[in-house]
């Protein structure tokens, strides 16, 4: 009784958020707190400007990732581990998890194929359009050191070859192919429920939501509509809940909106042309 009663009350501990406004990671933490009613403080990270290998960011986060999340004296890394986190010790009215325990794992499943799959494929369709523009400004040398502070070894690779190749990068062509994959899974696992996992939100869908909001940003929905319509309509059900107009939505202004439009459209037939390798996958 008595830890259920703290984890009622723990939020008045304060509450602070590291964030991107542009990260799938930092956006799904966001989400769980709007869903959560949460009150939080946020501080962005300028991750072009790689504000995020700074040593003082690097003591909160030695894996120079975004979010991070202070809650009073417990410092939290790892976006999907925030959120069981934050489902776990705020108790609330609302829970974003199912009792049975056969249906929180496979939550787990989606959250295992998220962080594994989903969010570096997502990487590597942003990185050359949000972050590339700003190191190509540099002196090559200057951008490659930048590059070279980046701590985890598969990601400054990674990250070399976006920043020579772009979307014509291997990573890229590999990632629209993760993406229809996951759209296919989603359509059948949508087949006869409006959310991934049970009758109610949970944190399956929260933790995938975010890398759909990449597609909308861009206007890259020919991925899905028109060919997978169960996903097409489970998109309009998150995008109609207040968490996500405060958690998505209001970070984006008209202006900003329609700048990344102007990108994502672009981008599309570089896009285009990998999904018509979609046999290869």
């Amino acid at each position: 009784m008595a830890d259920h009663a703290n984890r009622r009350t723990r939020n008045a501990l304060k509450i602070t958020l590291y964030n991107n406004r542009m990260s799938p990671c930092a956006q799904k933490v966001r989400i769980v707190l709007a869903e959560k009613a949460l009150a939080y403080e946020m501080q962005d990270i300028d991750l072009p400007g790689k504000e995020n290998l700074q040593p003082w960011y690097l003591k909160l986060n030695p894996a120079g990732v975004v979010p991070t999340l202070v809650d009073g004296d417990h410092v939290l890394r790892e976006s999907s581990l925030i959120c069981e986190y934050l489902d776990e010790a705020y108790v609330g009215a609302v829970s974003l998890r199912p009792d049975a325990p056969h249906l929180r794992a496979e939550i787990r499943l989606w959250m295992k194929h998220v962080d594994n799959s989903l969010h570096p494929s997502c990487g590597a369709l942003q990185w050359p359009l949000a972050m590339r523009p700003r190191l190509l400004e540099m002196d090559r040398d200057e951008a490659l050191a930048l590059i070279d502070q980046v701590v985890e070894a598969p990601r400054r690779e990674r990250q070399k070859r976006l920043f020579d190749q772009g979307l014509d990068a291997p990573d890229v062509r590999n990632a629209v192919g993760v993406y229809c994959q996951t759209i296919d899974q989603m359509e059948r696992a949508l087949q006869d429920r409006d959310w991934l996992i049970g009758d109610h939100l949970s944190l399956a869908d929260i933790v995938t939501a975010p890398y759909f909001q990449t597609l909308l940003q861009y206007g890259w929905t020919e991925l899905y509509a028109g060919t997978h319509p169960r996903v097409a309509d489970w998109i309009d059900r998150l995008q109609g809940r207040d968490s996500w107009t405060t958690a998505i939505k209001a970070d984006l202004d008209a202006e900003a909106r329609a700048h990344l439009r102007g990108i994502g459209a672009k981008a599309w037939p570089t896009i285009q042309s990998h999904m018509a390798d979609r046999s290869a996958f």
